[in-house]
């Protein structure tokens, strides 16, 4: 049987819709019929052929979330059935095929149910970003109820699902943001510190008594990380998903702070540890289904047939949310 996919044969090149074979799900897969498949920046960064750390090679199919229904249980699974409602972070890396497919075969170990309450659309707009901000927040930080976190860019993919898994956890939670996104920030409880008009000095002196937040959680990179190393308390903790620059270290050292980077890409590249991806997701549906958990999704609609456009608007900046491509 045979399926539709967009495929791209060269980097840089257009999405071609294309008709390939459907897999089967082998041991320990499940077979996803796709309804909903979440782009991510780095995915332009793949189609340009500049993301070496990805290892997508031609032809490739683009597509690291996804949101869907079983529809076939391969030999050894049985958490999961025929008809089940599945999300989560599945290929488009590596050479495994991605979500902008009306099939996939995945890895039964890195899928969770979906949220009951979310849309095939929500929930494909959360994997990527909550496993980011899991690894971080509490596999690295062990954060604790009452600590204070700082996430640097709070309204982003990954820091607005940050900012809403630390106030579950019980911090206190505040996060940079631009003046235009304050609001959104507030609404999930955290304090909205416009990183246009503070400096660090000054929120740092302002919202900790110069002290520091015990947890800074840095999504931006670059001078932001460098930031974050400023900002941090005695013996806190630093987090990064894109630690990837040149940093002093001095500001870091002086607070005996630590610091740890995040490669959320690490279990599907390796097929390492790929259970925990799983086990993270049934996090994010407990959180989505208690309402503790809101993806912000970008309101727009676009299909295969219309997925470039929605490239164009990541590469664009004119993204308000996750973008999701409805794959029917």
């Amino acid at each position: 049987m045979n399926m539709q996919a967009l495929v791209l044969n060269r980097y840089n090149g257009p999405l071609e819709l294309t008709e390939l074979s459907r897999l089967s799900a082998g041991p320990g897969e499940v077979l996803v019929r796709i309804k909903a498949s979440g782009l991510n920046p780095l995915d332009t960064k793949i189609r340009a052929g500049s993301a070496a750390h990805a290892k997508h090679p031609l032809p490739l199919v683009l597509g690291i979330d996804m949101a869907g229904v079983v529809e076939a249980v391969g030999p050894g699974v049985a958490q999961f059935k025929v008809g089940d409602e599945v999300y989560g972070m599945t290929g488009g890396v590596g050479g495994i095929q991605g979500s902008l497919a009306q099939f996939a075969a995945v890895d039964a170990r890195l899928i969770a149910l979906k949220p009951s309450n979310l849309s095939m659309k929500e929930a494909a707009a959360l994997p990527l970003g909550f496993i980011t901000s899991y690894q971080g927040i509490v596999d690295r930080a062990q954060l604790k109820a009452g600590q204070t976190v700082l996430v640097q860019g709070g309204a982003g993919g990954v820091g607005h699902l940050s900012v809403q898994l630390a106030q579950a956890l019980g911090a206190r939670v505040f996060a940079t943001v631009s003046k235009g996104d304050a609001e959104l920030v507030a609404r999930y409880g955290a304090t909205a510190i416009d990183y246009r008009e503070y400096s660090v000095e000054q929120y740092v002196q302002e919202y900790t008594k110069g002290e520091g937040f015990d947890l800074v959680a840095d999504t931006v990179g670059g001078e932001t990380l460098d930031a974050s190393f400023s900002a941090v308390k005695q013996c806190g903790r630093v987090v990064s998903a894109l630690g990837w620059g040149t940093h002093s270290l001095a500001p870091l050292s002086f607070r005996e702070a630590t610091y740890s980077g995040v490669f959320t890409l690490s279990a599907l590249l390796t097929g390492k540890h790929r259970e925990h991806h799983g086990a993270m997701l049934q996090v994010a549906t407990q959180l989505a289904e208690a309402g503790k958990l809101v993806p912000r999704v970008d309101p727009r609609s676009f299909d295969l047939a219309s997925a470039d456009l929605a490239y164009q608007a990541i590469t664009a900046g004119t993204a308000k949310g996750k973008i999701v491509v409805d794959v029917q």
